[in-house]
């Protein structure tokens, strides 16, 4: 274990871990140079990939077993009733399922994996757990009263990650749970049926086709737009965090805040930020 200076600690076999928890997926990836998709093991930032991997850039189908000999458990992250599905809500983008529940009831991990990122996040979600997992997704719980577990934690399906609350953009104490493949958006029904608290179906295909329908990838072209108080700008040619902040009256902290995203971040062309 490595001690730091202000109080935090590190084990040491974490200290060089690389984030690959599917090396069979990633070496699929690789092996395709049209692919440029990134998924950086970052416990500090929401979206590692700063939202750059796109769907529409799969061309062939990837088989993944959700649950397979190993790591063959699946846990409903709560046992509740869906107050609100995946799609677009008041005219802005739900990339989840919200499952009802008392704050302070608990909540678990749908399937085992490490810990990513569990911390208050500033951009809606409120008290964030993420967990990457074998099968090669990313599960979020948001929302949460208390954290139960930390970063680079191991954690098995059905392991309590957290209380269930009411912190962040919420109107009411319930779950927001999300599906993300390299970060991007998945309707978790199409993985769990919440009806019948069990998964879909034991393999999961991935294509461009699993993610239509995203409201990620539905926006207007217009260089920016507001919706329920919202506003977003999409990135141009010159354009930095800084002429940003400026344009929109904010600041760079800010702007890092609401997207998940550091000063260091590289923009790109026709990326999208929230501003307010």
């Amino acid at each position: 274990m490595v001690i730091y200076s202000n109080y935090t600690w590190e084990y040491l076999e974490d200290m060089h871990f690389d984030g690959i928890m599917n090396s069979y997926l990633y070496d699929i990836l690789a092996a395709d140079s049209t692919l440029n998709f990134t998924h950086d093991w970052d416990t500090e930032v929401c979206y590692p990939s700063n939202l750059q991997n796109s769907y529409s850039d799969l061309k062939d189908t990837i088989w993944l077993c959700t649950v397979d000999s190993m790591y063959s458990e699946f846990v409903m992250p709560f046992d509740g009733r869906v107050t609100s599905r995946y799609g677009w809500r008041r005219g802005r983008p739900h990339h989840g399922i919200d499952i009802g529940l008392r704050t302070g009831d608990t909540v678990r991990a749908a399937f085992s994996g490490r810990v990513r990122y569990a911390k208050y996040n500033e951009s809606g979600f409120g008290n964030l757990v993420i967990i990457r997992h074998y099968n090669g997704l990313e599960t979020f719980y948001a929302h949460l009263s208390k954290h139960m577990v930390v970063p680079n934690q191991l954690v098995n399906a059905g392991d309590p990650i957290g209380l269930g609350g009411n912190t962040g953009r919420s109107y009411g104490a319930h779950l927001h749970f999300e599906v993300r493949f390299f970060d991007i958006p998945i309707n978790p029904e199409r993985i769990i049926d919440f009806d019948k608290k069990e998964l879909v179906d034991e393999n999961l295909f991935v294509h461009s086709g699993l993610f239509k329908g995203s409201p990620s990838y539905s926006s207007s072209s217009a260089s920016s737009a507001s919706t329920s108080g919202a506003t977003y700008h999409k990135v141009r040619s010159g354009d930095t965090l800084g002429h940003i902040a400026a344009k929109y009256r904010t600041t760079v902290s800010r702007l890092c805040s609401l997207n998940g995203i550091r000063q260091t971040t590289i923009l790109q062309i026709g990326q999208t930020l929230r501003v307010r």
